[in-house]
C-alpha cells in the first residue's frame, strides 16, 4: 500500500512539473513558429490509445514515465534524441518552420522557455499560499534549546548559547522573530556567520555559504523559547489518561518549576516509566495531576538511540499570523522563489567542492515518498512540495550537460559567437556524454534511495 502511494505520488508530482516544463517549450516554440511533431509525457514512443493528434502536433503519453520532450521539426536529426523522442513523424516542413531556420536569439528563448516557466509555477505557487496563509512567523527571538549532538567543529561556539538568552541580530542584521534568525543562519552570505547575543560576545560559525549540510544542521540545533502551554493530547496516551487538556499551562514537574516547553520535555523524558505528579493552570484553578511517561526509543541527530519518557503531549505553537495583501504576496512568493533557487545553486555548488555529500542526492523513490508524505499533510503542504521540486527542475536543468536546456543553450551561445553551428558530429558526441552523466547521476540517486530503505529496514 505504501509502495502503491508512493508510486501514484511521484506520478503526479513528476505529470505536474514535467507538463508545466515541457508547456515552456512548446509555447515558445508556436510563438517562434516552429513546426512542433509532438508534446509528450514521458520519454520514447507514444502509449497507444494515449494519443491525440491536433493540426500538425501529435500529444501523447510515452512509455518511460521520466521526463517528457517537445519535438520540434529539424534538419539535423540527431541518433541519441531520435531515439529518446520516438523518432521523426515522416511528415512534409515547410523549410521555414525548421528550428534551425529561426534566428539564435529565439532558439535561445525556446530553449530557456522550460526552465523560465517552472520557475513562474513556483513564484505562482508560493505566492498562492502567502494569499491563503499570510505571513507566518514566530515572534520570540530567544533561545529555548541547544541541541550539542550533531555539532562538527565549526558550530561548537554555538555551546555558548543557554536558554532564555536574547538574539539581537545575525549578520549583522537585526532580528525581530525565530524566523529571521534561521534565515540570517540557513542565508548569510558571508564564510563566517556572526550571531549577537545580549549580553555575551558575539558568536562567529565559520561555516561557507555552500555548506548547506552543516548550516542546516546549525539552525536545527537551536530552538525558539516557548511557554509550557500544551497546545495538543495524543488520544489514548498517558496524558489523555491523566485527565491533561489542550490550553493547561505546566507550572511544575515534582515540585521543580518548568517556566518554558523545553524544560519540562527534559523532565519528563527523564522520567520513563516512574510516576510524576505535574501540577498545571488551568483557567483560574491549579490542578495535580498524576501520569506515568511511557518508553519511547528515539534518535538523536547524530543518529544515537536513547529510551525516554514521553506523555503524549505537544506545545501549543506561538506562531502569528499576518494577513498579505495581493502585492505583498506576490512579493513574499518571489523572495520564497528566489530563496529556494539559491538553496538549490549551493547545494550543487557544495556537492561539486565536496562541502556537500553526495548522499544527500535523492531519486525517484525519495521524490515519491516525500510526494506522498506532503499530501497526507494537506494541500498546502503538497503544493509547497511542488513549488520547492519545480525550483529544482530548473535550476538542475540549467546545468552545462548537453542533453539538458543549460547545454543545448552552449550549443547556441557557441553558434552565435562563431557565427555557425557546431558540427553536428560534435554534438552528437557531446549529447552522448550529457546522456552518461545524467544516466550515472540518475543511478547514483537511485542507489541513494535504496540505501536508505535498507538502512532504515536494518
Amino acid at each position: 500500500m505504501i509502495a502503491l502511494q508512493t508510486t501514484l505520488s511521484l506520478l503526479v508530482v513528476l505529470g505536474i512539473l514535467v507538463f508545466v516544463h515541457e508547456a515552456g517549450h512548446f509555447l515558445a516554440a508556436k510563438w517562434a513558429g516552429v513546426w512542433v511533431h509532438r508534446f509528450a509525457l514521458g520519454i520514447g514512443t507514444p502509449i497507444p490509445g494515449l494519443s491525440f493528434k491536433w493540426r500538425e502536433t501529435e500529444y501523447a503519453i510515452c512509455w518511460l514515465p521520466l521526463g517528457g520532450y517537445v519535438k520540434m521539426a529539424t534538419a539535423e536529426e540527431e541518433a541519441t534524441s531520435s531515439a529518446l523522442e520516438g523518432g521523426t513523424p515522416d511528415v512534409i516542413v515547410p523549410p521555414d518552420m525548421y528550428f534551425e531556420a529561426k534566428p539564435v536569439w529565439k532558439r535561445m528563448i525556446i530553449i530557456l522557455a522550460g526552465v523560465t516557466m517552472n520557475a513562474l509555477f513556483a513564484w505562482a505557487v508560493f505566492s498562492g499560499l502567502a494569499i491563503q496563509n499570510g505571513r507566518a512567523f514566530d515572534p520570540e527571538t530567544r533561545v529555548g534549546q541547544v541541541d550539542t549532538t550533531a555539532f562538527v567543529p565549526a558550530l561548537a561556539p554555538l555551546a555558548q548559547l543557554a536558554p532564555g538568552d536574547s538574539i539581537l541580530a545575525v549578520n549583522g542584521t537585526p532580528v525581530h522573530n525565530w524566523g529571521e534568525v534561521i534565515d540570517g543562519i540557513m542565508n548569510g552570505p558571508a564564510d563566517t556567520i556572526t550571531i549577537a547575543v545580549a549580553g555575551k560576545p558575539e558568536i562567529l560559525l565559520a561555516v561557507h555559504p555552500d555548506a548547506v549540510e552543516e548550516r542546516a544542521t546549525a539552525a536545527q540545533s537551536i530552538a525558539s523559547w516557548r511557554p509550557p502551554l500544551i497546545g495538543t493530547v495524543t488520544p489514548g496516551g498517558p496524558a489523555s489518561q491523566a485527565g491533561f487538556r489542550p490550553g493547561d499551562l505546566i507550572l511544575t514537574v515534582d515540585g521543580i518549576a518548568v517556566p518554558q516547553w523545553w524544560d519540562l520535555t527534559a523532565l519528563i523524558e527523564a522520567r520513563n516509566g516512574d510516576s510524576v505528579a505535574v501540577q498545571v493552570a488551568r483557567g483560574d484553578d491549579q490542578v495535580v495531576l498524576t501520569v506515568v511517561p511511557a518508553s519511547r526509543v528515539v534518535s538523536d541527530a547524530d543518529g544515537s538511540e536513547r529510551t525516554v519518557g514521553m506523555i503524549g503531549v505537544g506545545s501549543r505553537g506561538q506562531v502569528v499570523y499576518e494577513p498579505l495583501t495581493f502585492l505583498e504576496a506576490i512579493g513574499e512568493g518571489f523572495d520564497a522563489t528566489l530563496n529556494a533557487s539559491t538553496t538549490v545553486v549551493r547545494s550543487v555548488r557544495g556537492m561539486l567542492t565536496g562541502r556537500v555529500s553526495g548522499r544527500n542526492i535523492g531519486g525517484p523513490i525519495a521524490i515519491g515518498q516525500m510526494a506522498a508524505a506532503s499530501a497526507e499533510a494537506g494541500l498546502g503542504v503538497f503544493f509547497g512540495f511542488l513549488g520547492i521540486i519545480s525550483i529544482n527542475l530548473a535550476v538542475l536543468n540549467l546545468l552545462p550537460i548537453p542533453i539538458l536546456d543549460g547545454g543545448q543553450f552552449l550549443f547556441l551561445l557557441a553558434e552565435g559567437i562563431l557565427r555557425r553551428p557546431l558540427s553536428l558530429k560534435l554534438r552528437e558526441r557531446l549529447t552522448v556524454v550529457g546522456l552518461v552523466l545524467v544516466m550515472a547521476l540518475m543511478l547514483f540517486a537511485f542507489w541513494n534511495d535504496l540505501s536508505r530503505i535498507f538502512l532504515n529496514l536494518g
